[in-house]
């Protein structure tokens, strides 16, 4: 069962020892894939752990008592990237025609969009996180400035004892540790969803993927202070009818000069990037507050006033309808023992 906290986060725990609740349990996190056990009598499913209110990533620790394959079908894909990390045990990633070994020293990622089976030892307690796909492709988006086209992809296997990635799993373990102990100073960051989005960021920094040289280009070059200035303006005021006049007078410069400036940081114009920012600002609304406040009146607080355009614009920038985001994070598995 899940319960909600005061910080729009839920916590899970889930105990199950029937093949199809377990499956129907991690498909409501994951998204639809088979699970495959030789002895399904001896199953003994646990999850242990807190979906963020944020962007709805899921974090903590995954078992399943026996001897398991997560079987993933391209052609129904996930709609997380699933990132795991044994604790004791060990699993192994089929993908391509490659296999990954993965245990104390090395994650793997799932992806969406590809075909695959994750082998998972029956002594295999593993940290686990589970971030949405287009929650991840959000925030690769606003870093490199521009929209991205094809699906991204990451390396399977993570390294877990050096570099980059090894960082990025003690910042996991060091989040499973702190909301273990209720921390009231880290609650702090649950509620504005910064450590949530240090992670995202953290993952696809840390981990090589088809964008990361993109990335890297993009995070070396810092845009001019009338674009910093006029991007904040857009951020402190996006709830309200700002036209362009509004922004290129807060940049100080011509309309011409504003224009060249966001295409070539930002990948868009100045209302592109308005709407895009009051797009994104609405899906995190709609999902830490679940169905506390209706999609319209979402939609009415950040300026969007034509409810049918807000719905078509929000399902191509984030593959699903707003409905849609707000039925999956609010729904709540059916526990079968």
């Amino acid at each position: 069962m899940q319960s909600t906290s005061a910080s729009g986060n839920r916590d899970i725990r889930a105990a199950l020892s029937n093949l199809d609740s377990a499956r129907e349990w991690m498909e409501s996190i994951c998204g639809p894939h088979a699970l495959r056990v030789r002895h399904p009598e001896q199953l003994r499913f646990l999850q242990l752990g807190t979906t963020l209110g944020s962007m709805a990533t899921t974090i903590g620790y995954v078992e399943y008592g026996t001897d398991v394959t997560v079987a993933v079908n391209g052609n129904s894909p996930l709609n997380c990237y699933s990132v795991s990390l044994p604790v004791v045990g060990h699993q192994e990633l089929a993908v391509h025609g490659k296999t990954w070994l993965s245990d104390q020293d090395r994650g793997v990622i799932v992806s969406p969009l590809e075909s695959q089976d994750l082998a998972i030892t029956g002594n295999c307690r593993k940290l686990h996180v589970a971030i949405q796909h287009s929650a991840l492709r959000e925030v690769l988006q606003t870093m490199l400035r521009c929209p991205v086209e094809a699906p991204l992809v990451f390396q399977p296997d993570m390294d877990a004892t050096t570099g980059d990635p090894a960082s990025w799993w003690r910042m996991v373990k060091f989040l499973i540790g702190e909301m273990e102990r209720s921390s009231p100073s880290l609650g702090q960051l649950y509620i504005s969803g910064e450590f949530e989005l240090t992670l995202l960021k953290g993952l696809l920094l840390s981990q090589p993927h088809n964008y990361s040289e993109q990335l890297a280009d993009a995070s070396a070059i810092t845009p001019p202070h009338y674009l910093t200035k006029a991007r904040q303006f857009i951020h402190d005021n996006a709830r309200e009818p700002l036209a362009i006049e509004d922004i290129e007078h807060a940049a100080g410069v011509s309309r011409f000069k504003l224009f060249d400036g966001f295409r070539q940081y930002f990948g868009c114009t100045p209302i592109a990037y308005l709407k895009r920012y009051r797009l994104e600002s609405a899906r995190r609304d709609i999902l830490e507050d679940r169905s506390v406040r209706n999609i319209s009146s979402v939609a009415l607080n950040w300026g969007m006033s034509h409810l049918g355009r807000f719905s078509t614009e929000y399902k191509a920038l984030f593959g699903e309808s707003p409905s849609d985001t707000l039925k999956r994070v609010a729904r709540v598995p059916t526990v079968r023992r």
